[in-house]
């Protein structure tokens, strides 16, 4: 079985840890029995700066037929985020129908959280985030440009379908984990939207009797994300809000640079999109000292969509050994000074 696999390493430090990870899986791949098969599409910023596009036209008719996408990150000091964000990500998220963006946080032995009094395994959870509408949906516009009347209009655009799937998909996290639920909103400032939300979470509940929910607002869970982190378990938030939340968790358990996601289309009918959380940390660029952590354990999910989960399980065991190590090589946002290459040899080894 040869799985193909698109990689789309982008900017920064993306393709530093793509390319550093890509043998570890292949040999992951091998001792597990299967292949795979890497098309590298050198798409992002400086494709945007040479040609006027973060990709071409015709990319996601190019990337539909992979069984799953491998992004390294996008993003670049001299470009505005908003050109990056519309001109690769989202494109590929609403395209493709990644409803569920999976965000898990985990403080593995052998890491420091920065909140005081918490050892391994104590924060354990994961956000389930809206992925292609909500916040993120691009309905508005602004109007009267340069004049002292200028205008803008954001709009967030929140369908049934669209947030029962997202819903759907947490309530099913939370019965295979530990059977608590928390939905956050704003539903006191945002009586529209949000309120909405919440009769939609309400309906699927009625299907999940054995589920605790739990209702927050916004601003609250952020707070107890920091002040009561091992309480949580699944998370379930629109797409601004899951975004904020899961930066948040991946601090409380160490660094950014160990923060997986995966972009799910429920269906099956188009590729997912697996990616670190960390970005694209111009200021790091090209001194070969990124963590590729957040990277393989991103693959690790890939290999679990794409019906591999021994494989996904020995990415995870060799991440929790190398941590686990207090000899092992780390990088410096875990406070050593190891480089890429030296972890992902680390890791190689272990796996």
């Amino acid at each position: 079985m040869a799985y193909q696999i698109a990689t789309i390493p982008g900017d920064g430090i993306g393709p530093e840890v793509v390319d550093a990870t890509l043998p570890l899986l292949e040999d992951v791949a091998d001792a597990e029995g299967f292949a795979l098969e890497f098309d590298r599409y050198d798409w992002g910023t400086e494709r945007y700066v040479e040609r006027g596009s973060m990709m071409p036209d015709d990319a996601l008719a190019t990337l539909e037929g992979s069984d799953a996408i491998l992004l390294g990150a996008v993003g670049h000091p001299d470009v505005p985020d908003h050109v990056t964000l519309h001109g690769l990500l989202l494109p590929i998220r609403k395209g493709f129908n990644q409803q569920v963006c999976e965000r898990p946080s985990v403080l593995y032995e052998g890491v420091e959280s920065p909140l005081r009094g918490y050892g391994p395994g104590d924060i354990d959870f994961v956000v389930f985030r809206e992925n292609t509408e909500g916040e993120y949906s691009d309905a508005g516009g602004r109007v009267h440009e340069g004049f002292d009347h200028e205008v803008a209009i954001q709009s967030a655009v929140y369908t049934r379908e669209g947030t029962e799937a997202i819903v759907r998909a947490a309530f099913e996290a939370a019965t295979e984990r530990e059977g608590t639920l928390t939905s956050v909103t704003k539903s006191n400032a945002q009586a529209y939207g949000m309120t909405f939300w919440d009769d939609v979470v309400a309906d699927v509940a009625t299907d999940y009797p054995d589920v605790e929910l739990e209702e927050l607002l916004v601003d609250a869970a952020s707070m107890d994300l920091v002040r009561r982190p091992e309480e949580f378990d699944v998370l379930v938030a629109s797409n601004l809000f899951g975004d904020i939340l899961t930066d948040v968790g991946a601090i409380v358990t160490g660094s950014m640079g160990l923060a997986p996601s995966g972009n799910v289309n429920v269906e099956g009918e188009y590729p997912s999109m697996f990616e670190p959380v960390h970005g694209s940390a111009p200021d790091i660029t090209s001194e070969g000292i990124a963590n590729p952590i957040a990277t393989v354990l991103s693959a690790a999910m890939l290999f679990e969509n794409v019906g591999e989960p021994a494989a996904a399980r020995r990415l995870e065991t060799a991440v929790e050994s190398l941590l686990a190590d207090e000899s092992a090589p780390r990088t410096p946002d875990l406070g050593g000074d190891a480089t890429t290459a030296a972890v992902v040899a680390a890791l190689g080894e272990r796996a």
